[in-house]
């Protein structure tokens, strides 16, 4: 089931996407951050939970790309399935969900910065419509101190341009 994400659910929310920091291998992030900080950091509509059985399995969010009032429409979105339930289809239900109310809340142009190395998403992500936009070689290094590169990604919402 996906559902509206609660601030009771950070606790999963948090577990989750520390998986990812923790293997290095889809967010320059080093440490989760406090709910407070991530929550000023992400819009408050679009924030989607993928629950089965009363358990959390994936999160997928939107948050601002910048503070210039005219790319407002213009967000990055952040999707992340728990490590045990990879490649059950989640990943691609939270997506489409996502790509659906956005558009819903008027969002016109989602991005996504991958590393490249991770074609499963950058596969999950071209299932789903985005498009890849161009790369960036090396723009940072990773927790292990490897410089990586990353894939830009779009999706642009042909109901509402």
């Amino acid at each position: 089931m996906i559902r509206q994400m609660l601030d009771s659910d950070w606790a999963e929310v948090s577990r989750i996407w520390g998986e990812s920091i923790e293997a290095g291998d889809a967010t320059f992030r080093t440490d989760v951050p406090s709910f407070e900080s991530w929550d000023s950091s992400h819009e408050k509509c679009c924030r989607l939970i993928y629950e089965e059985d009363g358990k959390v399995l994936g999160f997928a969010v939107i948050g601002s790309m910048s503070g210039t009032p005219a790319y407002w429409g213009s967000v990055e979105e952040s999707i992340y399935v728990d490590r045990a339930h990879r490649r059950e289809g989640i990943g691609t239900k939270l997506l489409k969900e996502l790509i659906k109310e956005s558009e819903e809340h008027g969002y016109w142009s989602l991005y996504a910065i991958i590393f490249s190395s991770n074609r499963t998403s950058i596969h999950l992500h071209e299932k789903c419509g985005f498009r890849i936009i161009g790369t960036r070689d090396r723009p940072a290094k990773d927790k292990f101190g490897r410089w990586i590169d990353t894939t830009l990604m779009e999706y642009r919402s042909e109901k509402i341009v």
